[in-house]
């Protein structure tokens, strides 16, 4: 397709997309009220209503739903492309993400039959109450979980990218000095460092950064307190493309909040706080199986956390209700995943008869909920802490547990990773695989969580300011690449797995900002 149809095409789809939406219909009612207005003149009456909508502020609010748009939607692919290839253009991948999803399915069944527990049923009178009346204290219940177990841990995935092949690459054909050592095998492109610095200027040496120029030793009329004048401006401007653009060189924290939530076009509207309330209804009327999958996790990360365990009544608030929110089936138009489906009871294995299931599609596994937990610092509000979390969601974190080729996807990314140290540190990578420490198989749980629950929570917020303003997670994979760097003398004197696993335990103490600059733009190349 040429470029002005693909225009043209991406047009089409955005105004189908807003024409349903609640905004579509209260920027009509506005247009409409507008007209009995003395200065809407009838002969110039189309440039009149235009002008009111500007000066009102309802044009930039459709600005910023339009660009969301552009951030969720497919690309535009050939018309004749069947729709599968809008979700992954990979055979192979497709094939390998399907069968993922039937073993994580069959693994969620055998726990309801083995442990008699019915996928969902209706709460008794009672027990509705008792959960409504502790809504926001769930943390104080402690339910027998001993005999869950969750459905999938990082690791089990990672066996099943180290194992996907594409058939029609004949990898012999590569072999030599630049034959892949690591363990991911499949031929996909991701950017080394001269094209990363081209993508990630701002993040240059010469650019002042919130995570290293705020610091004490810097007087701050140096950067940050014009840095934080301008933010304040984008705030009140309103832009969320001006906002995601001011986010790559870091939030500052009063800003933070307000920034996310505009860079997400989270709003945050009365309708939106009712759908909440509507999902907590759903909550308390009906148990799902995957609630206790959800108890679970918390109680086996969040909890545990230094940081993070006094969010724990948080965490079971936007869990419960994001696993009842059909609205998230939205994102597996774009997603290699398909929502699993189960059959209801007592009616057969009738494909009439198949719901997805959980609501929302997604199966939380080990470490789900550390997705939520650094955002519980920004937002103490549930509804608005939930609509920006269901919004990182479907941009970012689903790439993180499904099997892909998206540069974004944890396919990509594990690439990537492995290709930025046996580029850049070779013998530091020979040296790790020489005593089976492969490099991967230690970094791996820090990238399928965004590095949440890794790094000091501060730490985190300044990474996915980047993540949020590059639109991108391969910032993701270049940090884990510097943890190793930064960590490189002492990997080298390791002998086994256990103890490079020992020497790369602790990251609360590191600073992601001066790694990353360190790594992309002091590295020889």
């Amino acid at each position: 397709m040429d470029e002005g149809s693909e225009l043209s095409l991406t047009i089409a789809q955005i105004v189908q997309r807003l024409k349903g939406s609640h905004l579509h219909s209260q920027i009509e009612r506005q247009a409409k009220e507008c007209l009995h207005q003395p200065e809407i003149k009838l002969e110039s009456l189309k440039e009149d209503v235009r002008s009111f909508l500007k000066t009102s502020g309802w044009e930039r609010q459709l600005q910023n739903a339009v660009y969301r748009e552009l951030h969720v939607s497919c690309p535009p692919s050939h018309p004749v492309a069947p729709p599968e290839h809008l979700k992954e253009p990979l055979a192979y991948m497709r094939k390998a993400q399907a069968s993922w999803e039937k073993r994580v399915l069959k693994s969620l069944n055998s726990m309801s039959t083995e442990l008699g527990v019915p996928l969902a049923h209706m709460r008794p009178v009672a027990e509705q109450k008792e959960l409504s009346n502790k809504w926001n204290e769930m943390g104080t219940d402690e339910p027998d979980l001993t005999s869950f177990r969750p459905v999938y841990a990082p690791k089990d995935f990672l066996e099943v990218l180290i194992s996907l092949r594409n058939p029609n690459h004949d990898s012999s054909e590569d072999v030599g000095v630049r034959s892949h050592w690591g363990l991911i095998q499949v031929p996909l492109n991701v950017r080394d460092i001269p094209q990363l610095r081209q993508a990630y200027s701002e993040l240059n040496l010469t650019s002042g950064q919130l995570g290293i120029d705020d610091h004490a030793h810097i007087h701050p009329d140096m950067f940050e307190n014009e840095y934080v004048q301008i933010g304040k401006k984008v705030v009140l401007e309103q832009d969320s493309a001006a906002a995601q653009q001011y986010s790559r060189q870091g939030c500052p924290t009063g800003l933070r909040a307000d920034l996310w939530a505009l860079i997400l076009n989270s709003t945050n509207q009365p309708q939106d706080v009712m759908y909440y309330e509507q999902l907590t209804a759903g909550v308390i009327q009906h148990d799902l199986l995957v609630d206790n999958l959800i108890y679970k996790d918390v109680k086996l990360t969040a909890s545990n956390d230094d940081y993070y365990f006094v969010f724990e009544d948080f965490l079971y608030q936007v869990l419960l209700c994001f696993s009842r929110d059909t609205a998230v089936l939205e994102h597996f138009k774009y997603n290699s995943a398909t929502p699993p489906k189960s059959f209801i009871q007592g009616k057969g294995e009738d494909e009439e008869c198949a719901v997805v299931y959980p609501p929302n599609g997604v199966i939380p596994f080990h470490g789900f909920s550390m997705y939520v937990a650094p955002l519980c610092f920004l937002y103490n509000e549930p509804s608005k802490l939930y609509s920006v979390f269901r919004e990182m969601y479907s941009r970012y974190f689903f790439r993180l547990h499904s099997i892909s080729s998206s540069p974004s996807g944890i396919v990509s990314l594990c690439l990537q990773f492995e290709r930025l140290l046996q580029t850049h540190l070779p013998q530091l990578f020979y040296h790790l695989r020489h005593i089976e420490a492969q490099p991967l198989r230690i970094a791996f749980k820090w990238m399928v969580r965004a590095f949440s629950g890794y790094l000091s929570s501060d730490q985190l917020l300044l990474l996915w300011d980047r993540i949020l303003g590059y639109d991108s997670l391969e910032v993701v994979a270049v940090l884990a690449a510097a943890v190793f760097a930064f960590r490189a003398e002492n990997l080298m004197e390791v002998t086994s797995l256990a103890s490079a696993e020992a020497v790369l335990a602790d990251l609360s103490t590191l600073k992601v900002m001066p790694l990353i600059q360190i790594f992309l733009f002091a590295t020889a190349i």
